[in-house]
């Protein structure tokens, strides 16, 4: 194609001038479309927001004064056919205006070559209107260098169109220098997303975010090396320093880079996500719900997933089924299967098989394991187990183990156990131990068991507890106490509990309580309390609920509420029960029926029962039949019962 003009002549004309200072930065849409008009050096509809009378009085004007000669009205009207898709329209208007020096026509010009087709000559059109200051025009010809694979060129331009103020030339520099690893890509997302461009905003976000939990990752384990080098350290995390603090003059606080980047990278995820970027909104929900903010969480996961974004669909689905809500969960766990997402297809197997709908969990697993994710082999193993079909249950362990999926390998052990193939056993034993799904003694001691060397077992589990090994010390610990034998269990579950685990401070407790139970009004404190005691503060509800109810057999109410409710309020249901009978006796039985309430909406069947008696006690007759269905569901036994009876009198009552 024929270039029309003299690009020297066009250059030296001085006609190019510079568009107005105010008018370079204004907000920008997220394409990276280079099309601009006369006034401005990004893509803006003149006629945009007009409305359409006015837009085709504006066009008929633009188009008189074009044919009188205006070389801007040329160069508008243009740029309104070019968007419009008239390219045979809008190319002899646009090479008017550039020969009459029209710097936007120029680059428009390029924009219209480059969609015929004709990148090179696009190129050269870019190039003398960004050499004449065009900033648009700099943000083309650095995207053109880029795809021709000549990345100086494209970081030269690219850089004169982010340095101009450009959002979509800071946004393209960026993306270049992030793709070299190159630290300087954070300062040119962040100038674009200063200047509303949604996606710099979240690539932000994403830079700032894993910053953060890189930091924690180092500061996870710089945690763990110190507890190799003091043993009998309780392993907490500690909160990270900033590097460098020190050159800076003094360390910060700890943990304040970490909590910085967090906040800033969420306010970036908000601000991308208010402008409808669907995955900043599903890293958003993410990064609240880790935070324990689960309804913000969901208000961001949902919108995310109305915007078609799986991931956000799943989450979406989780949150629900931590709610109760499972009906409304199989929903959104449909859509994002239906879109390939693994995980959900597994959610929705385990869904249908809690249901008792194998045939129906068996397809969605399949169509986990279709997309890629190999839990679905591992659950497909599962189901079959259950259903007691052993020869596809191994096939679907197999092919999961080889997968190198630990637990599948763990589980396809076990089944060669069962069937006394301990030879078979033994090498996915010592996979799944390598691959740290279990400690591997633990494993091994198993198989020995398996064998009915339990003297060969527990030197195994001793082995793996005597490195340090505080969960190992644990099992060795259950173990020992399933054979009875409480004086060595005792000492691995000191051993357990001195390294911070609650789990085994709890069972210490538990084994000690059955020693030197505690005497009713006795003012002292047991050693199985104190136990208990720090189970309880490291937040182990059973060890609470204990706590409370030793304090309640001693009569020290006060205390005994005080633990039940932070039992309750941690979500156990036995202390939210126990909490209610204390209220109750001491006469507030409207908030004893609150914690009822919540205990029987976890499945507690006594709370049930006794809130279906305060129903039947107020007249609430089928309040209270709702509640004796809830308690026979829950049972135990003798509380089903009992509540199977005053439902058939309410029913009577009922019916009368």
């Amino acid at each position: 194609m024929a270039l029309m003009g003299d690009k020297a002549i066009l250059l030296e004309s001085g006609r190019f001038a510079d568009p107005p200072v105010d008018e370079r930065v204004p907000a920008v849409p997220d394409s990276a479309a280079t099309c601009e008009d006369t006034n401005a050096d990004l893509a803006i509809d003149p006629t945009a927001g007009m409305p359409a009378a006015q837009a085709s009085e504006d066009e008929a004007r633009h188009r008189r004064a074009a044919e009188a000669g205006s070389a801007e009205s040329m160069s508008v009207l243009g740029a309104l056919l070019l968007r419009r898709g008239d390219l045979d329209g809008a190319e002899p208007l646009l090479r008017a205006a550039t020969s009459a020096g029209d710097r936007a026509g120029a680059n428009n010009l390029g924009v219209l070559l480059h969609q015929r087709g004709y990148a090179d000559e696009a190129a050269g059109w870019w190039r003398i209107a960004a050499v004449a200051g065009s900033a648009a025009a700099a943000h083309a010809l650095g995207r053109h260098y880029r795809e021709c694979g000549d990345e100086p060129s494209a970081e030269y331009w690219l850089r004169q169109s982010a340095e101009s103020g450009h959002a979509l030339g800071a946004y393209a520099l960026a993306d270049l220098l992030e793709h070299r690893s190159d630290v300087g890509s954070e300062r040119w997302f962040r100038a674009a997303a200063d200047q509303g461009h949604r996606e710099a905003a979240y690539r932000l976000a994403r830079v700032l975010d894993r910053r953060a939990h890189d930091a924690a990752d180092r500061d996870l384990m710089g945690a763990e090396l110190g507890d190799r080098e003091a043993p009998g350290a309780g392993g907490v995390r500690a909160d990270g320093v900033r590097r460098g603090a020190a050159a800076e003059g003094g360390a910060l606080p700890d943990g304040e880079a970490d909590r910085d980047a967090t906040a800033e990278a969420e306010q970036w995820y908000r601000q991308a996500a208010a402008r409808g970027h669907r995955r900043a909104a599903l890293y958003l929900g993410t990064l609240l719900e880790e935070r324990g903010e689960a309804k913000e969480a969901g208000r961001w996961y949902l919108t995310a997933a109305k915007d078609g974004e799986a991931r956000a669909a799943c989450s979406l689905g989780f949150l629900l089924r931590d709610a109760g809500d499972t009906d409304s969960a199989a929903i959104w766990w449909r859509r994002a299967a239906q879109k390939g997402d693994g995980n959900a297809a597994n959610a929705l197997g385990a869904l249908h098989a809690d249901r008792g709908e194998p045939q129906t969990a068996e397809r969605w697993y399949r169509a986990a394991l279709d997309a890629g994710d190999v839990n679905g082999a591992y659950n497909l193993g599962l189901l079959c187990a259950e259903q007691a079909r052993t020869p596809q249950a191994e096939q679907w362990y197999r092919r999961a183990a080889y997968a190198g999926h630990r637990e599948a390998a763990n589980a396809l052990a076990v089944l060669l156990l069962q069937r006394s193939d301990a030879a078979g056993a033994e090498p996915w034993f010592s996979k799944a131990a390598e691959a740290g799904s279990v400690d591997a003694a633990f494993n091994l001691g198993i198989l020995h068991a398996s064998r009915d060397d339990d003297r060969t077992a527990l030197q195994w589990y001793e082995r793996a507890a005597a490195a340090g090994h505080t969960d190992a010390a644990l099992q060795v610990a259950i173990a020992l106490l399933r054979d009875g034998n409480e004086q060595d269990a005792e000492r691995h579950l000191r051993c357990a509990a001195g390294g911070g685990s609650a789990e085994a401070a709890f069972r210490l407790g538990a084994l000690l309580e059955r020693r030197q139970r505690p005497e009713e009004g006795d003012g002292g404190t047991t050693e199985c309390e104190e136990w208990y005691e720090r189970a309880a503060e490291q937040g182990h509800r059973r060890a609470q609920v204990r706590c409370g109810m030793i304090a309640a057999f001693r009569g020290d109410n006060a205390e005994a509420a005080r633990w039940y409710r932070i039992a309750a309020e941690a979500g156990s249901r036995n202390g939210a029960f126990n909490l209610g009978l204390l209220l109750a006796r001491e006469g507030s039985e409207p908030e004893a029926a609150l914690w009822w309430t919540r205990a029987a909406s976890a499945g507690h069947g006594r709370a049930a029962l006794r809130l279906a008696l305060l129903a039947a006690r107020r007249g609430e007759l089928a309040e209270a039949q709702h509640w004796c269905s809830r308690a026979v569901e829950k049972g135990p036994p003798e509380v089903a019962e009992r509540a199977a009876r005053l439902r058939d009198a309410l029913q009577q009552e009922l019916t009368a």
